[in-house]
């Protein structure tokens, strides 16, 4: 996996040079992304040569100068721009530690570069329309699917108060 990611990175970063523009200072500094609800976290490092995407634990992210906590769906929302991240941010879905200002300058990024599915694999019409529409609708399932387990989490806890 953690080949693959790297790879869609660097392809990205070669297509999209205006994505390490936009960043400024905050390319070169590792950011770390942990999904709560999985393993193990992300150590994304942005270069015009480098870039790279490490798979490591939770509690190997000590290069990081920022991080990004969240669970996976609220992580790929954000992503997508599914999800508001202020909103995220202030519900306490999404927790930011570190040099918060790399993690808006990230985000910044992001949000103006309008990344799809698609785009991030590097495909062409009109492959990346199906991808885009596919991606769209497992990540709509997804949540529902998570919404609904919480739902029924909080009525058995509400039984047993």
């Amino acid at each position: 996996m953690e080949t693959f990611l790297t790879l869609l990175t660097r392809r990205l970063v070669a297509r999209r040079p205006d994505l390490l523009r936009r960043l400024g200072t905050v390319v070169h500094v590792p950011i770390a992304i942990v999904p709560e609800d999985l393993p193990h976290a992300f150590l994304l490092s942005l270069d015009a040569i480098d870039s790279r995407v490490t798979l490591c634990g939770k509690d190997e992210i000590g290069d990081a100068q920022a991080v990004i906590r969240a669970p996976l769906l609220v992580l790929l929302g954000l992503l997508d721009g599914t999800y508001d991240g202020d909103a995220m941010f202030f519900s306490r879905d999404l927790r930011i530690e570190g040099k918060t200002e790399y993690v808006l300058a990230l985000r910044n990024t992001l949000e103006e570069a309008d990344l799809t599915p698609g785009e991030f694999l590097g495909l062409g019409a009109p492959a990346a329309g199906w991808i885009n529409d596919i991606g769209s609708r497992v990540l709509a399932q997804a949540r529902c699917l998570a919404s609904a387990g919480a739902e029924r989490r909080d009525k058995l806890s509400g039984r047993h108060s």
